[in-house]
């Protein structure tokens, strides 16, 4: 199959619609491949040089596929930047990342003028969509220079930071390699094609969140080099989806979870609205998602959903939906060219449905910038886990059962949250749930649950009752929720992650008070 790519395809076809923005506004190829290249020359302008840092912290819109188009042809690395980070955290990034160039929105100008200070960049290397004081505009970096193609021109790398659940984040941080931007193309064909997706101008990808995170961005990304018009929402919403997805006819998505249900919680008459006929290619990952949710939603949409399993670092598995539908609840065998292994914690391979920690191969090296300590202790000889407990099966299906700092050890036992997680989502009452441990004097943990009823459902005790004996139906009583608490919304950010930290700290600050 051959790939010839974004910068290659918009010389050639300069007039057609490569993306339409939040606004619905269609900007043609030609068009985004000028901005691309401006942004190169203004950049280099500044004094940029290969292996340099670029950092954005933007919401949705053309200017992220325009940085994104010109770091990866001159040799940069891209830092994405979480917009809900708040300023120290900004500045944290920025600083250990090194960035000589810091791109941003008004709309978050308090902590990016506040975090740009604190980092040190040079103003002249600070720009914003809108005004910022001390900030030059964005369109500034592309006033006056050319829109030809570079010279010079080097593939880029992303330089994503992982999450930090246990102290601050790091950068995964790969070498720049001295390879034509277009011939780079080439590689990432797998990206797309392990979902039986191909290039060609009849397809539509749409964008449903927000792309600091880096699934969104990557398969976006992938998607213009597809030769795909790439569609982009400003934020979630259900309806907001189902309507694109008719309008324009969308053949490939990328979601979450947390997305398919709140898709289903739509009322019928709402569903039936909408043609969505189009789709041929919808890619999941981020959580373990309900049997029931995912059955629900092929039932809807067809067999048209691909899991996938992965990681910043590396990956991976994918489950196609026919391999789904023979093993529900798996995330996928190893991909052409992966490997997954489970070793217990004594770095012991175990067999078929012994659960241990994940591992993959490593398919490309890399290192947590600023702590080999953490790059060695996450390898097995060239296998790394990013903490996922599960098993593989007699043929290689992965299935997940959480990962090992929200697993929770009552009285020695294991137990893990996505599994009553799966069996909340199942009641239709249930519009959000969480699980995880807290303190119990004799057993170590208990189970909590913490639900986000539907619209209209109100909290209660005869509801918390309810939801325990639905969980006492379809799971062992170990594993039931010894209490549940409700919440009018979860700790989420846009794209569905759920801060659960945010849930479980208190309880434990509690018990730490009374000891």
């Amino acid at each position: 199959m051959t790939i010839r790519g974004f910068w290659q395809a918009a010389q050639a076809e300069p007039e057609r619609i490569a993306l339409v923005d939040i606004d619905g506004t269609e900007i043609s190829a030609g068009e985004l491949l000028a901005s691309a290249n401006q942004i190169v020359h203004g950049l280099r302008h500044l004094g940029l040089e290969q292996n340099d840092i670029v950092a954005m912290l933007l919401p949705n819109g053309a200017a992220f596929l325009e940085l994104l188009l010109s770091t990866m042809q001159a040799g940069w690395h891209i830092v994405v930047v979480n917009n809900n980070l708040t300023a120290p955290e900004i500045a944290y990034i920025l600083q250990d990342s090194g960035a000589k160039a810091f791109f941003t929105h008004e709309k978050f100008a308090d902590k990016c003028k506040a975090a740009a200070d604190e980092a040190g960049i040079d103003e002249q290397h600070c720009f914003a969509i809108g005004a910022i004081d001390g900030f030059s505009p964005y369109g500034a970096i592309k006033d006056g220079q050319s829109s030809a193609l570079p010279e010079d021109r080097v593939a880029g790398q992303f330089m994503q930071y992982t999450s930090g659940t246990t102290g601050r984040p790091k950068g995964v941080h790969r070498e720049v390699f001295p390879i034509d931007p277009d011939t780079m193309v080439g590689f990432l064909a797998g990206n797309l094609t392990r979902y039986d997706i191909e290039p060609g101008e009849n397809n539509v990808h749409l964008c449903t969140s927000p792309m600091y995170h880096m699934a969104p961005l990557a398969y976006s990304y992938f998607s213009t080099h597809f030769e795909h018009k790439v569609v982009l929402m400003e934020k979630w919403d259900p309806e907001e989806a189902l309507r694109l997805i008719e309008k324009h006819k969308v053949t490939t998505t990328h979601m979450v979870p947390t997305q398919f249900h709140r898709l289903l919680q739509l009322p019928d008459e709402v569903k039936n609205q909408y043609d969505v006929s189009s789709l041929r290619n919808v890619m999941h990952a981020a959580a373990p998602c309900p049997v029931e949710t995912k059955q629900q939603l092929m039932a809807w949409w067809g067999e048209v959903v691909y899991e996938y399993y992965g990681a910043t670092e590396g990956g991976g598995a994918i489950a196609k939906p026919h391999e789904w539908l023979k093993y529900p609840g798996t995330v996928g065998k190893a991909w052409e060219g992966a490997e997954l292994r489970i070793y217990d914690d004594e770095k012991n391979l175990l067999p078929a449905n012994e659960i241990g920690t994940v591992y993959m191969k490593l398919q490309q090296d890399f290192s947590y910038k600023g702590d080999d300590q953490k790059t060695r202790d996450n390898r097995i000889e060239d296998f790394f886990t990013v903490g996922d407990v599960g098993y593989l099966n007699e043929d290689g299906f992965l299935f997940l059962c959480d990962r090992k700092i929200d697993m929770i050890i009552s009285g020695g036992v294991n137990i893990y949250p996505a599994e009553v997680e799966g069996a909340l989502f199942s009641h239709p009452k249930v519009g959000d749930a969480a699980v995880f441990g807290i303190p119990n004097t004799d057993w170590g943990e208990e189970v909590k649950a913490v639900i986000e009823p539907v619209a209209g459902v109100e909290a209660s005790e005869a509801l918390q009752q309810e939801l325990i004996d639905h969980c006492a139906e379809k799971l062992a009583k170990y594993k039931v929720p010894r209490s549940i608490d409700f919440t009018d919304a979860m700790p989420r950010d846009p794209n569905g992650k759920l801060y659960k930290r945010k849930l479980r700290d208190p309880y434990w600050e509690d018990a730490k008070t009374a000891i």
